[in-house]
């Protein structure tokens, strides 16, 4: 197997059976500190309360990187397009992107009216600037030696922004789209936490501020490994997707081996 899987997997391993012998060593109770057999233990039991709020967060996350991915390219378009429209637009982005989400998410929760409306806009916000200046970045890198020999053959904006830019600012869009997966998660689960929703359509935000609440810090624990792990998912679905659609052009997605 390569290094780059292995590693890792060694270093885990080491450091969850270094957590182990010391919560057993110094006798630290679950409810200060509980060792990973008992988080494990606590997925499995609790797998029928945490599965549906994993599946709540989940859905936010992939809806709110969707639309991300639709304003931030449109956007991107437009400024490709005209330079007046970015001159005017991409300020009140950038504002957006440096705001925090915790400090606007309960307004945007009392506008909306809707906890998951809320929670969507909020994830959103996050997620969608990486995918709208990368994605600008990339149509604007476009060889201008390769825009003059489209020019001299005379191609119009459009087929120029089809044919060229567009497949020229892939790879761009590809790297803010992997930043954007894990920021999408970060914002739906910060949201879950400011608006604090409970009940059978709670995300794993609020299983945690609940297990907090009852002291059942396993269950805490059991929680943060799911959002953990549904990151980690995100982030290699999205690699894979470059990779498919990179590899047999682009040199990011070459092995260097050939």
């Amino acid at each position: 197997m390569s290094a780059r899987f292995v590693a890792p997997v060694v270093m885990g391993l080491l450091m969850l059976g270094l957590w182990e012998g010391i919560v057993r060593i110094a006798e630290v109770p679950p409810y200060v500190l509980p060792g990973p057999i008992v988080v494990a233990e606590t997925l499995v039991s609790d797998w029928g309360t945490l599965a549906p709020s994993l599946w709540i967060t989940l859905e936010i996350t992939l809806e709110a990187l969707a639309a991300a991915v639709v304003v931030g390219v449109l956007l991107a378009v437009l400024f490709s397009l005209s330079r007046w429209i970015e001159l005017s637009l991409f300020p009140y982005a950038i504002i957006l992107q440096v705001t925090p989400i915790v400090a606007i998410a309960p307004l945007i929760i009392a506008w909306a009216n809707d906890v998951e409306l809320s929670l969507l806009i909020c994830a959103w916000l996050v997620a969608f600037f990486p995918i709208l200046s990368n994605t600008v970045l990339g149509l604007r890198s476009v060889d201008h030696n390769l825009l003059a020999l489209f020019e001299l053959y005379g191609a119009g904006r459009w087929k120029t922004l089809i044919h060229l830019r567009l497949p020229a600012a892939l790879p761009y869009f590809l790297g803010g789209l992997r930043i954007s997966g894990g920021l999408a998660l970060i914002g739906a689960v910060v949201a879950e936490f400011v608006a604090g929703t409970g009940g059978s359509a709670s995300g794993l935000a609020w299983r945690i501020l609940e297990a907090g609440y009852q002291l059942r810090i396993p269950r805490m624990f059991a929680a943060l490994v799911l959002i953990s792990a549904a990151g980690i998912a995100i982030y290699l679905a999205l690699s894979l997707l470059s990779y498919l659609l990179l590899w047999r052009w682009h040199e990011s997605a070459i092995s260097p081996e050939g």
